[in-house]
């Protein structure tokens, strides 16, 4: 059975996993069960799906019905592709590739916002780590205001791999940091780029951030020491366009670096 969300019931759950397993968040289960379960949650292992154990209560709450069989997947409000087909988009459009990969963003209003300045920006998709991320979820889409019906979304496994993948395809990728780093204004954003932003608080982790080609930062001219990931992509995403527009990075840096 489906509740807005949720999919709760052994059988539908199975389904789910069997035919739409990328859609699939989380997996979660009554805590101590046996029999039947060990097969939802070997198939949800199997498909990379993260899986939890909750007690009764907690599954009736999540399904919103006490007939969930001990079992409620939460579900994804759009559909992810493969990393292979969003690297396609830019070839079959003829355009520069324009990429935004998200480390472990966990709001997802911002990360709704982000999709949004994605998608204004020229971006043709996102990449996103499969665990300690918030997905395609009613709140990111609904605050993405239909940016996720023309932007491609692919969540991977493993970030640092997806972003070398995206390496040996010839794309620059810039990872954005509130530390030391490139000042995007001096950046050359003109050609294949992936930009890389991280959590709201941590920012890029470390192995992500050696991943990166270049890091850049972004300016503060006022007291406030940073932005959040939403504001920043939109900045960064706003450059890209900048600078693709009027093929040139020239700004006036005097005030900037200063």
């Amino acid at each position: 059975m489906m509740a807005e969300g949720r999919v709760y019931g052994r059988n539908p759950v199975l389904e789910l996993l069997r035919a739409h397993g990328r859609r699939a968040d989380e997996v979660a289960v009554l805590a101590g069960a046996r029999g039947p379960l060990a097969e939802v949650v070997a198939l949800a292992r199997r498909a990379g799906v993260k899986v939890s154990y909750r007690t009764r209560d907690q599954l009736t709450a999540m399904a919103g019905s006490d007939r969930h069989q001990g079992v409620v997947a939460r579900v994804a409000s759009a559909e992810y592709v493969d990393l292979a087909t969003l690297l396609a988009i830019p070839t079959e459009r003829g355009e520069a590739p324009f990429f935004v990969a998200v480390d472990q963003v966990q709001d997802p209003r911002n990360f709704g916002a982000l999709l949004r300045s994605a998608e204004a920006f020229g971006a043709h998709g996102v990449i996103v780590p499969k665990h300690h991320q918030v997905g395609l979820t009613e709140t990111a889409v609904r605050t993405a205001m239909g940016a996720v019906e023309y932007l491609a979304v692919a969540r991977e496994t493993n970030l640092v791999y997806a972003l070398e993948i995206i390496k040996k395809s010839g794309i620059w990728v810039f990872g954005g940091t509130m530390g030391a780093g490139v000042t995007v204004w001096a950046a050359d954003l003109t050609g294949p780029v992936c930009l890389v932003l991280g959590s709201e608080g941590e920012g890029l982790r470390p192995n992500v951030a050696r991943a990166c080609d270049v890091l850049l930062t972004i300016p503060m001219a006022g007291r406030v020491g940073s932005l959040n990931v939403a504001a920043a992509a939109a900045v960064l995403c706003y450059e890209v366009a900048r600078q693709r527009s009027t093929g040139s990075k020239e700004l006036d840096l005097s005030k900037s670096q200063a």
